[in-house]
Formats: C-alpha cells, structure tokens, sequence
C-alpha cells in the first residue's frame, strides 16, 4: 500500500507539471498573438485604437490564466509530497516494526540458550566431572552425556566443560572437535562465568569466530558448574554452550516474507552495540561491516536515505530474565526502480521558460 501511494503521488506530479506547461503552451501562443495584434494596432493608428484594447485584454487574461496554472502546480506538488512524506511514513513505520520481529526472535531463541547453560551446568554427569576432572571414566561419561544433548538440540556446535583451572574435559563432539586438555582459561567466557555469584547467573559474549569449532561464529553462553549442582554451591568448575550463530541467525533475517516485488531491494540485518553486521539477509555479515545507522531517541524508528530508500531499525528490549545486548534490528528497503525514474523526472522539470516575445509583451 505505502508503495502504492508513493507511486499515484509521483504520477499526479508527472501529470500535473504536463498539464500545467500544456497552458502554459496556451497562454505563451495567446500573449504572442496579443503582440501581434498590438503590432496590427499600431500600424492602423486611430482605426486600430480599440482592437488594441481587445489585444491587452487578451494579454491580461493570458497572464490571469498562466498565474492560475502556477498557483495550481505548486498547490498539486505540496499534495504529492504530503502524500509521499504520508507513504515514506507507513512504511517506514512497517518496516521498524519488522524490524522488531527480528531483534525480538533473536531474543527469544537467546534468552532459551542462557536457560540451557543454567540447565545443563547441574546435570549429574557435569557436576560428577568436575568434581573429579582427573577421573576419566566420570569425564567421558560427561562427554556422552553433552553429546546425548547435543543430538537433540541441533543448535549448537559443540558444549564444553572445563575444570577450576581452565582445563577442557569434556566435551559433546569430541570426534569433531578435540579440544580435551585444552587450556581456556584466559577466555572471557571461563573468567566470567567462574565470576557468577550463584547458579542463576550466566555471562554471554559477542559474536566470535572460534578457531577450535571450525572458525565457525559462535555466541558463546558459560555458567559455573557447582557442587552438587546446588544454586549456591561451590564453583567446581565451568560450562561454555556454542550456539551456532551463522546458522541460526540467517533463519532469523530470512524468515520474514516480504512480496516477490519488494524482496530483492530489502535487506534485513542484526547489528550489535558497536553497529557491526552480525547478520544479513544476503549473507554478506562476514567481510566485518559496520553499518551507519542514524539512531534518535526512539527505541524503535525509521529514517529516509538520500536514494529514497527507508531504513526501519528497532532496539532489543529483551526476552523474560534476557536483557539482551544492546543489538538492534535494521531493515533497508530501497525504492522501486519505476519511483527512482519518476523522482529523477520530476526533479529535472521546470517551468516553461518565457520568451523573448512574452517578455517584450509583459514589458
């Protein structure tokens, strides 16, 4: 619909501008007759006296009438831009609300993967584990337990589990992956999630690429792992789950159905705190973007760009005990192909330039 009226209002520009120099073609070919005439005039002397007057009268019609079709351009271009500021406004309002959507889903799945570290940090094989980490029959029956969760929760890359030193002893994929003995503990997911004060809490960091999972992006969540899995119990080690960021997040930004029309000059994106492209519907958030996103006051807005394309972004506002990381949604949609013409047409069109006759005559 926005499209739709975007499109009348450029057409009823068009037609206006065309229609306005149709009688300015008019009135142009009757104030050169009223020169004529007047010439005539002249030329007859006092016979011709009162044709003269008749020749000025045309000439001051014409004049009345050129006015009259200036008046009404200006008038019918102040309603076609009332009328595209109107459309540019539904949809922009649109596309911040898809926009929402997005950063909202993304949310949403987050929100459950901070749930699972919290789980599955107390299940009875990873807090066996880590309560004897030099026990390798309790760490590899740690190591099956993650990959029995692993198979049903596809989401993820790979789990970790990693002793009060930073030693990795377990983990869900060790056939993929083998990263046992690995020492992490300089990596921000260890460090904080040893720092949690019960079993509530959990860290999450940035999107990352992880050398040890296949230089995969990961958003990696981490809890402590306690003594018998007991809210306040002692830290007795730590849990990393590797969401499998690439994967997930381009079913995100590609799950909104926009119209065979629209969908190739749209472009979703998840931008994180700092504007970097985390996620793009055209897959291109790797080469490391950073988009320059015009953010006000609202959590939730949209702006238009210079080529006419309008840009919907809405801030994360967080899911249940997630309150998110300060991401946002961004959609851009740029104009239709036909409105980019029409704008470029009616911006290069200007009044009909006045003769040298019709200036003579005006004189």
């Amino acid at each position: 619909m926005p499209e739709r009226i975007l499109n009348a209002a450029t057409k009823m520009s068009e037609l206006t501008t065309a229609k306005v120099n149709e009688i300015q073609n008019v009135t142009k070919a009757a104030k050169i007759l009223a020169l004529n005439a007047l010439i005539e005039a002249s030329r007859a002397g006092e016979a011709g006296r009162g044709f003269a007057v008749v020749a000025n009268e045309v000439n001051s019609i014409s004049q009345q009438v050129t006015s009259i079709a200036n008046e009404l351009q200006n008038l019918f271009a102040t309603e076609a831009r009332d009328l595209r500021a109107t459309a540019q406004m539904v949809r922009g309002a649109r596309l911040s609300d898809l926009a929402l959507y997005v950063i909202e889903l993304i949310d949403r799945n987050l929100y459950e993967r901070s749930c699972d570290v919290r789980w599955w940090a107390t299940d009875s094989a990873v807090v066996d584990g880590c309560a004897d980490p030099e026990n390798d029959k309790a760490t590899n029956w740690a190591s099956k337990r993650l990959g029995v969760i692993l198979d049903s929760y596809t989401v993820y890359l790979d789990l970790w589990v990693a002793d009060c030193n930073g030693r990795v002893i377990a983990n869900g994929r060790p056939d993929r992956y083998r990263v046992k003995g690995l020492d992490v503990s300089n990596e921000p997911w260890f460090r904080q999630a040893m720092a949690t004060r019960d079993g509530t809490e959990y860290s999450v960091a940035d999107i990352e690429r992880n050398q040890h999972l296949g230089g995969r992006s990961t958003a990696t969540y981490a809890t402590a792992v306690r003594a018998e899995g007991e809210a306040d119990g002692e830290i007795i080690g730590a849990m990393g789950i590797f969401f499998d960021w690439e994967t997930q997040a381009d079913s995100v930004v590609n799950s909104i159905s926009f119209a065979e029309e629209e969908a190739p000059r749209t472009r979703v994106m998840i931008v994180d705190r700092n504007y970097n492209v985390i996620a793009a519907s055209d897959g291109m958030s790797s080469r490391g973007e950073r988009f320059a996103l015009q953010v006000s006051e609202n959590d939730k807005d949209s702006y238009l760009l210079e080529d006419g394309s309008i840009v919907g972004f809405a801030l994360t506002p967080g899911y249940e005990t997630y309150e998110g990381l300060g991401w946002r949604g961004v959609i851009v949609q740029k104009p239709r192909n036909d409105l980019r013409t029409a704008r470029r047409h009616v911006a290069l069109t200007k009044p009909v330039e006045r003769t040298r006759e019709l200036e003579a005559v005006e004189s």
